[in-house]
C-alpha cells in the first residue's frame, strides 16, 4: 500500500507558529507518520507547498496510490479548486487538521475540501495522521473486498 500525504499553507513552519500546533517542525512530523506507516508496511510519499496551484498539480499525480492524507491548511476552507481536484481522485482521501477546528475562528468551521475527502479528522496533533493512515487502510480493505 502507498499512501501521498499532502501539507499545504505554513505547515513548513509548525515550530514557528502558536503553540496549539504543537511546537513541532514538518520534518519531525514527516519522521513520525513515516514510522508508523512503515510499521504497517505502508509506504508514504510527502509533499509540502504553499501554493495552492502545486498542491492540485500533486492531486493530479496521485492516481497511482492507495489512498491520500491531506491537511492544506487555510485552503481547506475556501479552496474550490483544490476540492475539485480531490473529487477526481477514486481513492481514500483523508483531510487532517492538527487543532480542533471548530473550536477556533467560525470561518474555520467551514471545509469546502472536507466534503470531497471519505473522513476529516481535527483537533488530534500528529496522531490524527497516524489515524488517517489506519482509516486509509481500512477504506481499501472495503474497497477490495466490493471488487
Amino acid at each position: 500500500m502507498k499512501i501521498q500525504v499532502i501539507n499545504g499553507a505554513n505547515m513548513d513552519v509548525l515550530e514557528r507558529r502558536e503553540a496549539i500546533y504543537g511546537g513541532f517542525s514538518l520534518k519531525e512530523l514527516e519522521a513520525k507518520i513515516a514510522d508508523y506507516a512503515h510499521g504497517k508496511n505502508i509506504e508514504v510519499d510527502f509533499f509540502h507547498s504553499n501554493s495552492e496551484g502545486a498542491i492540485i498539480d500533486k492531486l493530479h499525480e496521485c492516481f497511482s496510490y492507495d489512498g491520500i492524507i491531506i491537511n492544506s491548511g487555510a485552503y481547506s476552507h475556501y479552496s474550490y479548486a483544490i476540492a475539485d481536484a480531490l473529487s477526481i481522485l477514486d481513492i481514500p482521501k483523508i483531510e487532517v487538521h492538527l487543532t480542533d477546528i471548530m473550536s477556533r475562528e467560525e470561518f474555520r468551521h467551514n471545509l469546502v475540501t472536507g466534503v470531497r475527502c471519505d473522513k476529516v479528522i481535527s483537533g488530534m496533533g500528529i496522531e490524527g495522521y497516524l489515524r488517517a493512515i489506519d482509516e486509509c487502510l481500512q477504506l481499501n480493505k472495503k474497497r477490495v473486498s466490493k471488487k
